[in-house]
C-alpha cells in the first residue's frame, strides 16, 4: 500500500500535453486524469470538437457503444449525464451534444482545455533532434499561440491527438495537386460538404464532380441524390481512379457497421437507376476554369478525358500533418506514415476485410519516448479507424505514462468485423458468388467463406480484397 500511494505521488507530479480536444484527446485528458497525473489539452478551434462541427451533418457509421469511451463516462456519470442509447447511430451533432461538450464544459477537463490555441512547435526543451546525451531527463517543450500571443508549455509526456482533417488529400492522383488545383480552390471543396444543409444553395442546381472512393464521397454522391430531387439541375458525377465502381459499395448486410453497410448498398441502387453518373478509370491530373466552370481532365495534355463540371468536392481522404514535430524523433513508416509497428496492422495495401488488432502505447511510442500519436493522427494515410480503437490507444498510454505498464501491454477492447470485401456488380448491387469462396452463412462473423474459414483456423481472415 506504501509502495502503491508513492507511485500515485509520482503519477501525479507528471504534466502530459495533450494536442487536440476532440473525442480521443479528450478520453487521453479521462484516462490521464484518472491516473492521477495533469492533462493539458491544447486545441486550436475555438471550442472542443472543432473539427467535429465541420462534420456534424454526418452520421457516424458505429453506434453509441464504440463512441462513448469509458473513463470519461466516469467523468460525466456525477453531473446527471444520460449514457445514449448504445445501438442508436448518432450524427456528428449528436456527438458534440450529448458527449463531447458535456465532457468539454461539465467535468474537470473544462480547467484543463485551453481553446484557441494552436501548437506551432514540439521539441525537447534546449535540445535539438541531434543531441541524444541527457535527451530523456528534460521535458518536453510545446509552443503554440492564442490571443495573447505566443506560449510554451513544458509536459513529461506528450500526446499527439489532433487528427487530420485539416490536411486533406488533393485531387491529384499521384499525392501532389493537380495541376490548377489551388488556382481552382474557390469551387473545390474537401471531406464532407453539408450538402442537404449548410451548403445546399452552392449545389443545388449544379453539376457536382465527386472525387472518392470512400464512405465520405459515397455520403456526399447519396446527399447530392436527394438534392437532385428536391432541386432540378442538379447532377452528381462520381469520379473514380480505379475502374472497379463496386469495391466502393461495401459489405452490404455482411457490414458489422450495419449504417455502413447500408450506405453502400443505397450507393449501389443509385447507380444502377442512374442517378449518380459514374467515370471509372478517372486519375485526375488538372483542373481548369472557364466561362466560370470547372474543367476537370485526366492529362495535362488534349488526348486525355475530361468533364465540365460546376463543383468539385474531393473525398480522397486525409493525411497527417508533421509540419509543427520536425524536433521530435519520430519513427513513421515511409508510405503509410504511421508509426512504424502500427503501420502492418493497418495497411490499406493489405487490409480490406476483417479486423486491425487492438494496440497501444508500444505501437505508438516513438525513439523521444513520452511522445506518442494517438487517434486519426496516428493512422497515418490508413482510412480504417474506429473512434473506440482510439479510445483503447489512450487508455493504454494513460498507464504507460503512468508506470503501469502491466495495464499498458493489456488489451481491453474486441473490435466489431468489418466486411469490407464484398464485389458487388454495379447492375445489382449484389455480391459476386464466386468471390472469396462466395458469402459466408449468416450466422458466421464473416464477410466471406474464405474469410470464414481463415478465422476458423485460428488467423485474423482471408485478407481478400
Amino acid at each position: 500500500m506504501i509502495l502503491e500511494g508513492w507511485e500515485k505521488a509520482v503519477s501525479a507530479r507528471k504534466t502530459v500535453a495533450i494536442i487536440g480536444a476532440g473525442p480521443v484527446g479528450l478520453a487521453a485528458a479521462a484516462h490521464v486524469l484518472d491516473r492521477g497525473m495533469t492533462p493539458v489539452v491544447l486545441e486550436s478551434g475555438p471550442e472542443a470538437g472543432h473539427s467535429v462541427r465541420q462534420w456534424q451533418h454526418v452520421q457516424l457509421f458505429s453506434p453509441w457503444e464504440y463512441n462513448v469511451d469509458k473513463a470519461a463516462a466516469r467523468l460525466l456519470a456525477p453531473t446527471g449525464w444520460n449514457s445514449p442509447d448504445p445501438a442508436v447511430y448518432p450524427t456528428g451533432a449528436e456527438l458534440l451534444d450529448r458527449y463531447i461538450e458535456p465532457l468539454a464544459t461539465r467535468t474537470a477537463l473544462r480547467d484543463a482545455i485551453r481553446t484557441s490555441s494552436r501548437v506551432i512547435a514540439v521539441g525537447r526543451a534546449g535540445f535539438d533532434k541531434a543531441k541524444t546525451k541527457g535527451r530523456e531527463a528534460v521535458p518536453f517543450e510545446i509552443r503554440y499561440r492564442n490571443g495573447k500571443g505566443p506560449e510554451t508549455l513544458r509536459a513529461d509526456a506528450v500526446i499527439d491527438a489532433s487528427g487530420t482533417w485539416a490536411s486533406p488529400n488533393p485531387a491529384g492522383a499521384g499525392g501532389l495537386r493537380a495541376i490548377g488545383e489551388r488556382e481552382a480552390q474557390p469551387k473545390i471543396a474537401y471531406g464532407m460538404p453539408d450538402v442537404l444543409g449548410r451548403d445546399r444553395a452552392r449545389y443545388a442546381g449544379k453539376t457536382v464532380a465527386v472525387l472518392g472512393a470512400g464512405h465520405s464521397a459515397i455520403g456526399t454522391l447519396a446527399d447530392l441524390a436527394t438534392l437532385a430531387r428536391q432541386a432540378p439541375g442538379t447532377r452528381p458525377v462520381w469520379l473514380l481512379r480505379g475502374g472497379n465502381p463496386e469495391k466502393s459499395f461495401g459489405g452490404g448486410v455482411n457490414d458489422k457497421l450495419a449504417a455502413r453497410g447500408e450506405l453502400g448498398a443505397h450507393l449501389a441502387s443509385l447507380v444502377a437507376s442512374g442517378q449518380v453518373q459514374v467515370e471509372a478509370g478517372f486519375p485526375v491530373a488538372a483542373v481548369s476554369q472557364t466561362d466560370g466552370r470547372l474543367r476537370i481532365a485526366t492529362s495535362t495534355a488534349c488526348c486525355g478525358r475530361s468533364i465540365v463540371a460546376d463543383e468539385l468536392v474531393v473525398a480522397t481522404g486525409f493525411r497527417p500533418d508533421f509540419s509543427f514535430l520536425s524536433e521530435i524523433r519520430l519513427r513513421l513508416d515511409p508510405a503509410i506514415e504511421a508509426p512504424v509497428a502500427l503501420a502492418p496492422l493497418i495497411d490499406p495495401n493489405e487490409h480490406s476485410c476483417g479486423t486491425v488488432r487492438p494496440h497501444g502505447a508500444r505501437e505508438l511510442e516513438h525513439d523521444d519516448r513520452g511522445f506518442y500519436l494517438a487517434g486519426m493522427k496516428s493512422y497515418g494515410r490508413a482510412p480504417t479507424f474506429l473512434m473506440i480503437t482510439g479510445y483503447e490507444q489512450v487508455r493504454s498510454i494513460a498507464a504507460d505514462i503512468a508506470g503501469d505498464k502491466e495495464a499498458a501491454e493489456r488489451l481491453e477492447l474486441e473490435l466489431p468485423e468489418t466486411g469490407v470485401c464484398t464485389r458487388g456488380g454495379v447492375e445489382s448491387g449484389t455480391p459476386a458468388a464466386g468471390c472469396c469462396g462466395g458469402p459466408a452463412p449468416a450466422s458466421v462473423g464473416a464477410c466471406w467463406a474464405d474469410d470464414a474459414s481463415a478465422k476458423a483456423a485460428g488467423k485474423p481472415g482471408c485478407g481478400c480484397s
